[in-house]
């Protein structure tokens, strides 16, 4: 099963220093029909205008992932944690037992653009972490990047989940593909451009819920950045 769900079909909140597209019910969205895949509870699409910020708020029992997108992320948090989150750059956040955190756009005046994505755990009540990592383009550039894994892959952050997170940048033409163990699910995401997967049309904000299907093949339609989770 390979479920092809519009841009158009988030839900598109607007709160003025923040335009967020949900795909999943959050916050005021509520679809009890549609509240996670897999494991993936949250991928939520940001853009926070200059001087946005989200104010300090707690989180527990919840695995985090931030991606820039453009613009630049302030983060701070309440295990003493801070820092810049630049464009490809990945930051992971445990919440286990509790964490409290800000979050808010480095500049004052340029907007930022970032997905986060909500993932539950394997194991409640760990002790909070976090981490961050700069990918350039072009380590993701003609192919799938595991940005972030159980810690079964070298060089990517680590969360309490069997689940892998892929980026990738490709030219008009280029083609990537991934096989995935069966049982699996994934989730895919065209950040910007277009492409085709198994055949599929996808534009820019559109996203892919895949079950049943081993085999994943994207071909670039224009210049496109994705994001690929291989979920259990």
């Amino acid at each position: 099963m390979l479920q092809i769900i519009p841009s158009e079909s988030r839900n598109l909140s607007d709160f003025g220093w923040l335009q967020a597209r949900w795909p999943f019910s959050f916050g005021h969205y509520h679809d009890p029909s549609n509240t996670h895949w897999s494991t993936l509870r949250v991928f939520n699409d940001d853009i926070i205008l200059g001087g946005g910020k989200f104010e300090t708020h707690p989180h527990a029992n919840m695995e985090i992932i931030t991606y820039v997108i453009s613009g630049a992320l302030e983060h701070k948090d309440s295990v003493g944690n801070k820092g810049i989150i630049h464009p490809g750059e990945v930051q992971v956040m445990s919440a286990g037992t509790g964490i409290e955190h800000s979050e808010a756009n480095a500049s004052p005046t340029e907007p930022l653009r970032l997905l986060q994505l909500w993932l539950f755990p394997r194991t409640k009540g760990l002790k909070p972490r976090w981490e961050q990592k700069q990918f350039t383009p072009d380590q993701r550039a003609g192919k799938l990047l595991p940005v972030v894994s159980d810690g079964s892959i070298a060089d990517s952050l680590q969360i309490d989940q069997d689940a892998t997170i892929f980026v990738s940048e490709l030219k008009p033409g280029q083609s990537v593909t991934y096989e995935s163990k069966p049982g699996r699910h994934a989730y895919a995401f065209i950040i910007t451009g277009a492409a085709t997967l198994n055949g599929n049309e996808l534009k820019s904000g559109d996203q892919a819920r895949i079950e049943g299907e081993t085999k994943m093949e994207f071909t670039a339609n224009a210049a496109t950045h994705l994001i690929l989770l291989d979920l259990p």
